[in-house]
């Protein structure tokens, strides 16, 4: 069944391109509005400011002073028409006047209420100055207010008092405070609706994306079934299309592949087997005069076929490993005798080629379930990496003990070697398949991985560590049914001895 990836994220995180747009858009689409709001604020508290201050302009007009000009040159007192004037004013039920004499006594008021020289900033201003005329905005008897006052003159040009127009600002700042938390409140909800609106269609081009991410992974860890939804009739949809007949491809292809190595693998198999068969019975045959050179090219032809014939047997296992095929016989096995068979088998090759290998293992049986044959394949591809890749007079290290892994009982073993090592770039891809660090030694690059894939079979680990130059040391756990208690451990011995701890160490290859 083909797996489809489809995105049910309820929260999208700000990453990537969300967090981009989320700071290039919404945040100057907010910046834009916070001007905005800061403009209007200020536009209406001037809007409504310059109303009242028309006003009061308006009630202490030239047309007032003129009033009192005149009717001072017709030898009406300035108490008389103060009192005229206040009782025709016109503008009582918005503004207060007073009419103010040179002394700063109120001796009119268009309230009722006389004042002894009471605190009027702008009035004092307005005889001083030269237009005879001031404003002021601020507080009065605890209130806060708006006044403007404009000087009153004879025909001499003299002063003899001045008319002071007044607004409270109480119920205007009110006003303005109102309509500035409306203005806010709109600000509020259109920027909601706008990260709303964009949150949705961001949604439409990121989850996609995500998934086709999430897709592309999978298809290059080897998922070739892993396919993308189709939700959109548009880019991302044709995106999603290319991919999924990408990996269509990729897979029809790789089946192709791994159908023609398994075929190939066959076809090879009972031809080498008979040409190493008969290569034998002709080198041990009866036959013991054979000139040396026909000898010694039946050597070549039994070893050069073995070596096919493993080579053979990689490519078997891997085209099971592609196809899901690798299963293993499960039984009743003792990991470490067949360690302990793998590594005597092991040592007599070794030391043909001049190293030396080192053993150490418990006394003790490592009971579990698992398959023998498929184990020794693990150990005899690390031990023949661990030779291949050896110095002459080179040493290599097996070290088995009972350990722990994912909380169970397990087994520990070490195989260290004093070759070349990985670089730290080769290092993380040594298992992948067809990958090859030294292209100097021969192999096919794909027994790590077949060793990986089994021990994974077998619930282990496979950890490889390297320096270049100095050594590679290759860890194995195996989970087993049961091991001896430490007590146990300590009162035995180890069959060989030969392997301290510090020999198992990258630091301790070339002591």
């Amino acid at each position: 069944m083909k797996k489809v990836l489809s995105g049910k994220l309820h929260i999208m995180k700000l990453q990537g391109i969300a967090k981009r747009w989320f700071i290039n858009v919404v945040g100057l689409i907010f910046l834009f509005l916070i001007i905005i709001f800061v403009v209007a604020s200020f536009s209406v508290k001037a809007y409504y400011y310059d109303s009242v201050k028309s006003l009061l302009y308006s009630g202490a007009s030239t047309t007032a002073v003129s009033y009192f000009k005149t009717n001072l040159d017709l030898g009406v007192s300035l108490e008389d028409s103060a009192a005229r004037f206040v009782d025709s004013y016109t503008y009582k039920d918005k503004t207060t006047v007073w009419i103010v004499d040179n002394n700063g006594n109120i001796i009119a008021s268009s309230d009722g209420f006389l004042r002894e020289s009471p605190e009027m900033p702008d009035y004092s201003q307005a005889v001083s100055s030269e237009d005879g005329i001031s404003e002021f905005v601020g507080r009065a008897n605890g209130e806060k207010i708006m006044s403007v006052s404009r000087v009153i003159e004879n025909s001499q040009g003299i002063k003899v008092g001045a008319v002071r127009v007044m607004a409270s600002l109480k119920g205007i700042d009110w006003q303005i405070f109102g309509i500035i938390v409306f203005l806010f409140v709109s600000l509020i909800a259109i920027i909601i609706i706008i990260i709303f609106s964009n949150m949705i269609f961001m949604r439409s081009i990121i989850v996609p994306i995500r998934e086709i991410t999430a897709t592309t992974k999978e298809i290059s860890n080897g998922n070739l079934d892993v396919r993308i939804e189709k939700k959109y009739d548009d880019e991302i949809g044709r995106l999603s299309d290319s991919i999924n007949s990408m990996a269509s491809d990729i897979a029809d292809a790789d089946k192709l592949k791994n159908d023609f190595i398994s075929t190939i693998s066959h076809e090879l198999r009972t031809p080498l087997t008979s040409i190493k068969g008969w290569g034998e019975t002709l080198l041990f045959g009866l036959d013991q005069e054979r000139d040396p050179v026909t000898n010694k090219g039946l050597q070549i032809i039994v070893s050069e076929s073995g070596r096919l014939e493993g080579f053979v047997e990689e490519l078997l296992d891997f085209s099971r490993l592609q196809s899901g095929r690798m299963n293993l016989r499960l039984v009743k096995t003792d990991i470490f005798a067949e360690l302990d068979e793998t590594v005597f088998t092991f040592r007599e090759r070794a030391m043909r080629e001049g190293i030396e290998v080192r053993y150490s293992i418990p006394d003790f049986p490592a009971p579990a379930n698992a398959d023998p044959n498929r184990l020794k394949q693990v150990f005899m591809n690390i031990l023949d990496n661990a030779l291949k890749y050896s110095k002459i007079q080179g040493k290599i290290f097996v070290k088995a003990e009972f350990s722990t892994f994912n909380g169970g009982d397990a087994v520990k073993i070490s195989i260290a070697d004093q070759g070349c090592g990985i670089s730290e770039e080769d290092l993380p891809h040594v298992m992948e398949k067809f990958y090859k660090a030294n292209d100097t030694v021969r192999g096919s690059g794909i027994g790590l991985a077949v060793t990986n894939e089994i021990v994974n079979l077998h619930n282990g680990k496979l950890e490889i560590d390297s320096k270049q130059n100095v050594g590679t040391l290759v860890t194995i756990y195996l989970p087993v049914d049961s091991v001896p208690t430490k007590q146990e451990i300590d009162m035995s011995e180890p069959k060989m001895d030969e392997v301290s701890d510090d020999d198992i160490k990258l630091k301790g290859y070339n002591s």
